[in-house]
């Protein structure tokens, strides 16, 4: 039974609370409280009080000394007896709310106990969402395990410690994100991790992926969903996140959607920022991994396009970048295995770490700058932000994930030469002026992805104009 001072709103266990730009949260706590005398003569009895004012105080606490964040703080009691009492809280955690009773009238055996809510932090929480791989779809084992102060917003509503398989929906509240399929591990607990320890304050994460979704089951002007499931996930706490997770696109060739991802998707970030009052929400994208089942060309197009959309995106939009996943192992013919997901969170981090907590750190993967005609059968691919130099493996240049292509169709290069930041490509006959290239634009775009040396792949092109010299 309740009595004492009982916490029925503001904050629940495992909670993370989204710092504002002062470094702070504004926590507001409320409840109510009974005034209760307790027998110890068998049977055991209660009975209500008829007391004189009530006190109710609160105090915030670290959870590792009990040392006072908030000292004890009279809180309102109004005469129905609902109390309520806001406090200022600085980033940093893990921390737990405490509050107790007096009244006048207490004989020294009625009850003066108070609700108790643990393991809260304040810190940035981000949103993962998305299809499969952001869900994470992973069985096979890894070391990734839960570490205090990186917190998890279930899709049961519920705020618990960050463990795998994070996107399970058992006991789901917004049915909206009802997995079809038993999620495993997914990149965004060693993402929060890595930022955790850089940052020196707690990091939540809000699930909202749904595997197999397309976009139009994001984007407000289609459908849009998934996108109102998520907002609502978030004004349950009310929460206004720190940026967004963004794993989503290997949907769309089925659907033929690709030529109108870049604006689809552009239209969706456009609509979530304004639904959150949030126009420079970060948006961090993972451009897609491979997929292995045996495809037509027409597919190969439709990955191709929107591996090329997401990089278009990031050059278009305000504070969205794109990340490689290319290269990366998978776990099954699609999804990414898990020991793929440790590289996708840490490059994600490294991105935010970087653009929006400003860490002077190398993020950005080499992205095709320029193709120009070097004669009728030779063109230079430069790259930029290659910083050591670029490595292709020494493969066969049948083996190179690159195409030409003009009026007579695909052609992949015969030969190549390597310099620091440009592959010289030599095809087996002359190209057609108006010639475009491709680099590791098909499902499968084969083993071999340039990278530059000891650091990152190539972002994937599709349409890359070859320059006339």
């Amino acid at each position: 039974m309740d009595f004492g001072v009982t916490i029925e709103r503001g904050a629940v266990p495992w909670q993370i609370f989204q710092q504002d730009r002062n470094g702070r949260a504004a926590i507001a706590l409320s409840g109510s409280c009974r005034r209760i005398r307790q027998s110890f003569e068998l049977p055991l009895t209660f009975e209500e009080v008829d007391a004189g004012a009530v006190t109710v105080k609160a105090r915030i606490a670290l959870e590792s000394s009990g040392e006072s964040v908030c000292p004890w703080t009279e809180c309102r009691v109004e005469p129905d007896l609902r109390w309520s009492v806001e406090f200022s809280v600085p980033a940093g955690g893990l921390y737990r709310v405490e509050t107790y009773m007096e009244y006048e009238g207490w004989d020294g055996l009625s009850s003066t106990r108070g609700d108790m809510v643990h393991h809260i932090g304040v810190g940035d929480v981000f949103v993962a969402a998305g299809q499969s791989n952001a869900a994470g779809r992973a069985k096979n084992p890894v070391e990734d395990p839960p570490e205090l102060g990186v917190h998890l917003l279930r899709p049961s509503g519920r705020w618990d410690l960050a463990v795998h398989p994070m996107g399970e929906t058992t006991g789901a509240v917004h049915l909206g994100h009802f997995e079809n399929h038993n999620p495993g591990h997914c990149p965004w607990l060693h993402f929060a991790r890595l930022l955790k320890r850089e940052l020196g304050y707690p990091i939540g994460i809000v699930m909202s992926a749904y595997g197999g979704a397309p976009l139009r089951w994001w984007n407000p002007e289609e459908n849009g969903a998934l996108c109102g499931n998520m907002l609502r996930q978030l004004a349950d706490y009310d929460l206004r996140p720190k940026g967004i997770l963004w794993y989503q696109g290997e949907a769309e060739g089925n659907e033929n959607g690709a030529e109108t991802y870049l604006d689809r998707f552009s239209a969706f970030v456009q609509a979530l920022r304004g639904s959150l009052g949030q126009p420079d929400l970060p948006v961090v994208t993972v451009q897609l991994n491979r997929c292995m089942t045996p495809c037509g060309l027409e597919l190969d197009r439709q990955w191709g396009m929107v591996r090329q959309a997401q990089r278009d995106a990031a050059r278009r939009l305000d504070r969205v970048w794109v990340v490689p996943a290319i290269d990366l192992s998978l776990y099954d013919f699609i999804h990414n295995s898990a020991q793929s997901n440790l590289v996708v969170g840490e490059r994600t981090a490294r991105c935010l770490l970087a653009e929006v907590y400003g860490r002077e750190l190398e993020w950005r993967a080499p992205e095709a700058e320029k193709a120009v005609r070097l004669g009728p059968d030779r063109v230079a691919l430069r790259f930029k932000r290659v910083y050591n130099w670029l490595n292709p493996f020494e493969v066969a240049p049948e083996a190179l994930p690159f195409e030409a292509e003009d009026g007579q169709g695909l052609v992949r290069p015969s030969a190549y030469t390597t310099g620091r930041d440009v592959l010289e490509l030599t095809f087996p006959r002359p190209l057609e002026e108006g010639a475009v290239l491709h680099g590791a634009w098909r499902c499968d775009p084969g083993p071999c992805i340039p990278c530059d040396c000891m650091r990152m792949p190539m972002l994937a092109f599709y349409g890359l104009a070859v320059q006339e010299p």
